[in-house]
This record gives C-alpha cells, structure tokens and sequence, in this order.
C-alpha cells in the first residue's frame, strides 16, 4: 500500500479483535492500512462475559485463571499482532526516495475530503498501538470506540457457536450505524499476495459519489485497477419519475468513470454497465474477482438496507461500506 493524506483530522482506525483466525486477517488488514496511511491504531475487544455471569475472577489456586485474564490475555495478542503486522508492512513498503500516492493528494478509503495527516507522523514515526476493552456486546462496543476514527475494520464472522452469531451480526448492525466507514473482512490478502481489484457501485445518488471517491483512493493506496459498476434498472422503460440523477445508464457510468480518474490520474480505471433489478447480485457478479467492493450505505431509517445486507451476507471479497 502506498500512503493516503488523513482527512477530517482524524488520526486513528479502530479494529475489532475476538480471537478467532477471522479477527486476526482484520487486524492485520487494519495495521498495514495505519502503516500506509501513518494512522493510531486502536484494537479493540468486546468483553461479551459480563453479560451472561458474574463469575470473572481467577479460580483460587490457579494462577492466570479466570474470565478476565482471559480476555485480557486476548486483547494483548491482539495488540501484538498487529504491531507484527505493521513491522511487515514497514518493510515492504516503499523507501523515502520512492514514489508516494499522497504526493498525488490520495486520501484513506471513506475520507471525501483531505487535510494534512496526522502531526508528527513521518517516515520514521513510532507506530502507535492501544488496546481497548469494554464489558458489552460487539457492536455498540465497537460503534463506541470508533466515535473519532477515520475506518472501523471489523472481520465477517468470529468464534464459532454463539460468539461466533454474535460477532457475525454486529457487522449488519454496525453496517448500518457505524460512526465511520466500515470495512468488512471476508478475505485478507496472504503474505507477498497482490491486490485484486476494487469495484464500486454507482447510481448517481450523493451516497454513491461518496463510495466512488472512497474507492478511487483505495485503489491508488492498494496499486489496484478500479472498476465502476452501474446497474441499470430502467433499461426498456421510460425515465419519467426515475428522478434520482440527471444521467442514466451509460452516460451515468461515464461521467462516474470520468470522475474516477480525474481524482486519480495514475488508477487504471473501467467501467461496467449492467442490467438487472437486484443491485446485490450483480454487484456481487461483478466483484467475484476483487479484493474490495465499495458501496454507499442508506440509512434511511438507521438500517444498512437491503443491498448492504445482501452483500454482506454472499460476498466473498472485501466490503467497505461508506457514508
């Protein structure tokens, strides 16, 4: 990854650690995103115990016993890992005298504008890292946690059984009530792997121009080609009443396309045109391929709406969901 510029003044990507193979493919996915983009790290654990016993204590006699220790133990693995993961991005990325996306003004995925990144954050800045744990369930942990981060970075599904259902629902609910962009692990890169591409849906609404940014950006910080994907609902019938855009179908694609690459020149960028009435699936046809898909939440009426559930629940890529 080459280094994006922070925007909004902030400074920090929050992730979620449970523990599980999943949590650890996001943390790392997170540390090497702060690596690039000279961003705090906060990992943080829900510590889910509390809610279902009062017995948290140590057993007498048994030396680093108990719940707590436990999930203490899990929140400090979690903390190492993704310092790991960061002294291995360090030493893959490029050295000084090479090129940087941030000379060409790219900002980190979800950002829609950009300011100078974080003070004091230079080449050879110490990588900041804190763990965090809070007593509750996954989701309004997290959404607590990432109140002033610039990416929330949770993984698609946790420990199995119960914590695992529990863990795989905080995605639908943070999906639609994140305080930031959200990105959702399904598939972390293994080691040396490149980059696949980034897909981002459009559809000419204010939520989509924000998606289209966030995934421009992500594809210059990834060196990754960038395809735009319209679904054309209107195709054979009048535009009377579509109301949402002054462009349809492929002069809407053109003009995102167009869009895409004046904000980043250096990304290879192309676009889909495609029909059909479920946006899901054909943006999930579209990024069978990809290592991020890119899509615009609703909200309108605090849930992430269909397509972002639908996604979330099939997709096999990566999914940044933006606001």
């Amino acid at each position: 990854m080459t280094a994006p510029v922070a925007g909004h003044g902030r400074t920090m990507v929050a992730v979620g650690y449970d523990g599980s193979e999943a949590a650890q493919g996001a943390v790392r996915w997170a540390a090497e995103y702060a690596t690039a983009g000279k961003y705090r790290l906060r990992v943080v654990h829900a510590w889910v115990w509390p809610l279902f016993t009062k017995k948290l204590g140590p057993v007498r006699g048994v030396e680093g016993s108990g719940l707590r220790h436990a999930a203490e133990a899990i929140l400090a693995e979690g903390v190492e890992l993704a310092r790991t993961a960061h002294a291995a991005a360090r030493k893959a990325a490029p050295g000084p005298g090479e090129p940087d996306a941030a000379a060409g003004g790219t900002a980190p995925a979800g950002d829609t504008g950009g300011t100078a990144g974080p003070a004091g954050a230079g080449g050879g800045a110490v990588f900041d890292v804190e763990g965090v744990m809070e007593a509750g369930l996954p989701a309004p942990v997290l959404r607590g946690a990432a109140g002033d981060a610039a990416l929330l970075v949770v993984s698609s599904r946790g420990l199995g059984g119960l914590l695992g259902h529990v863990a795989g629902s905080a995605c639908l609910a943070l999906a639609g009530s994140s305080p930031c962009p959200l990105m959702v692990i399904h598939r972390p890169r293994g080691p040396g792997e490149s980059a696949g591409p980034v897909v981002v849906g459009v559809d000419g609404t204010s939520r989509s121009s924000a998606a289209l940014a966030a995934a421009t950006r992500l594809a210059a910080m990834f060196g990754a080609p960038l395809q735009v994907v319209h679904i054309d609902k209107t195709r054979g019938r009048a535009h009377a009443g579509h109301g949402k855009h002054a462009l349809h179908g492929q002069d809407l694609l053109d003009h995102a396309v167009a869009e895409a690459k004046a904000l980043a020149p250096e990304v290879p960028v192309s676009g889909s045109l495609r029909e059909g009435h479920a946006a899901s699936k054909e943006l999930l046809a579209a990024a069978a391929d990809a290592d991020v898909l890119v899509i615009g939440a609703h909200n309108r009426e605090g849930g992430p709406g269909n397509t972002v559930t639908a996604v979330l629940n099939k997709a096999r890529c990566n999914v940044l969901i933006t606001r």
